[in-house]
Parts: structure tokens; C-alpha cells; sequence
């Protein structure tokens, strides 16, 4: 079975399984997946705090000693935007726009970037590859470039392909000045979820196959290596949150059993 059909088939075994445990039985998988998402977009662009430290500043206000200011903003401002991101994700099925993307990069550094939130690149914007330097376009190109974008984005279906060939699309328009690859992977996983799949955390030990992977598409190698590790990182996804709800479906059938009363 192909890796796409793989995931198709676990994603309907989740949805039965959905149905058949009671409201809120995943919960607390879902919150907890929404800090390691967190935790990893931004470890993977050089963000110090760890996954601990992460939940505490996200779910207690804690400020961690000796960490700087700029990481906690991040973490404060990655969580809002992906709350935004399935937030919009359940309560809509209208075509993402042009504005859904610059809102998304917004949330994305409104606090430790607010100069450039949501506002197209007005410098050059390169990166150090195994090949030499790579350069994104040309902050004259990146108005329609996204306009094409969005045009494909609108009209296409919603799916774990389109989810991958969104996220690599936007990483190769590079449109902001910072916090492209952290935006680029939440309009990943808006649109997992708009699929009705749950959304994947790219982990910081992946990020040298990661970046390897983003390298070879820029340089027109193609993308079947980057899509090969999205979709094991669905798959994981979708295992775990299989394992929780055949655990809830247990419980849910344990607590139902009626104890004869002796009489």
C-alpha cells in the first residue's frame, strides 16, 4: 500500500473509533500535541526552550530563567497561531486566502517580531546550502507569486498531498522577512485538519533530513524525499492518536459493564 493509501486507511479506523468513544476522550492527547507542535516548529528554527519548559510557559505563564525573552514570545506566539489555525480548521470550509496566510504569519511573530507581522519581505532572503547559497525570490516577485499560490491552494483538494505541496510551495516563496518555515507548517496542518486529519509535529532530531529534503526540492531534485518524511510523521501521528482512542474505547466498555448486585 502506498503511503498516502496508508494514511487514508488509519485516518477512516480513527474516525470510527471517534464515534464510538465518548465526547472528550482525547482531549487530552490534543492538548498535549499542541505543545509539542509548539515545542518542535520552533526548535527546529534554533528556539532553546525544551519541551518542558515550553508547557510551563504556555500553560502555567512561567518565565524560565536564563532563557531569553524572544523564546518565550515565540512559544506564546506559535501557540495562538495554531489555536488559530484549528480554531478556523472546525468552523469552516471556505477557501484559504491570501489574508488567512499573512493573519497565520502575523500570530506567528506578533509579539517577538511585531515589525514584520504579516507584511511580505522587503529584504533579500537567502540560505547556506550543502551546494552553496540559495536565494528565494525577489521581495518584487513575492506579491504574485502568492497570488498564484493562493489561486492553486484554493481550487485544490484537501489532503495530506495538497497539506505537503502547500507547506513546501510556501517554504520555496520564502514571502516574509522570518518565520516562514514556522508558518509554512501550520498551513500544513490547517489543511491536515481541514482534511480531518490530525496535525504533525516535524521533530528536532528530523531536522537534518528536513532541511536536506527542502534543499533538494529548491534545487529542482524533487520533492518525493521531503513527502516520504511527512508522510512517516502522519502516520506516527495517526498511530498515536489510534492507540489513545482504542484506549478510550476500552474504558468507555469497562465502565459500562453492569456488576450483578448478590442478593
Amino acid at each position: 500500500m502506498t503511503p498516502a493509501g496508508t494514511v487514508f486507511a488509519k485516518k477512516r479506523q480513527l474516525d470510527a473509533l471517534r464515534k464510538r468513544v465518548r465526547p472528550g476522550a482525547l482531549d487530552g492527547l490534543e492538548h498535549s500535541q499542541r505543545i509539542d507542535i509548539t515545542y518542535t516548529s520552533n526548535a527546529i528554527e534554533g528556539n532553546t526552550l525544551t519541551a518542558g519548559e515550553t508547557a510551563l510557559v504556555l500553560e502555567k505563564g512561567i518565565t524560565i530563567s536564563g532563557k531569553p525573552l524572544k523564546d518565550h514570545l515565540e512559544a506564546i506566539d506559535h501557540a495562538r497561531a495554531l489555536n488559530w489555525v484549528l480554531e478556523i480548521a472546525s468552523q469552516s470550509d471556505t477557501p484559504i486566502v491570501e489574508a488567512d496566510i499573512r493573519n497565520l504569519h502575523h500570530l506567528v511573530v506578533g509579539n517577538s517580531k511585531p515589525e514584520i507581522a504579516g507584511r511580505y519581505a522587503d529584504s533579500a532572503r537567502y540560505v547556506n546550502t550543502d551546494v552553496g547559497v540559495h536565494n528565494f525570490p525577489t521581495p518584487t516577485e513575492v506579491p504574485a507569486l502568492m497570488e498564484t499560490f493562493c489561486h492553486w491552494l484554493g481550487a485544490a483538494r484537501q489532503s495530506p498531498q495538497t497539506a505537503f505541496e502547500a507547506h513546501r510551495r510556501l517554504v520555496g516563496i520564502h514571502p516574509f522577512n522570518d518565520g516562514n518555515g514556522r508558518t509554512a507548517r501550520l498551513l500544513m496542518n490547517l489543511v491536515l485538519a481541514r482534511a480531518g486529519y490530525p496535525p504533525v509535529a516535524i521533530r528536532p532530531e528530523d531536522r537534518p533530513a528536513y532541511i536536506a529534503a527542502l534543499e533538494i526540492a529548491q534545487r529542482g531534485g524533487g520533492h518525493a524525499t521531503l513527502d516520504r518524511l511527512l508522510f512517516d510523521r502522519l502516520d506516527q501521528t495517526l498511530d498515536m492518536y489510534l492507540g489513545a482512542a482504542r484506549q478510550a474505547q476500552d474504558a468507555s466498555a469497562e465502565a459500562s459493564k453492569v456488576i450483578p448486585i448478590r442478593s
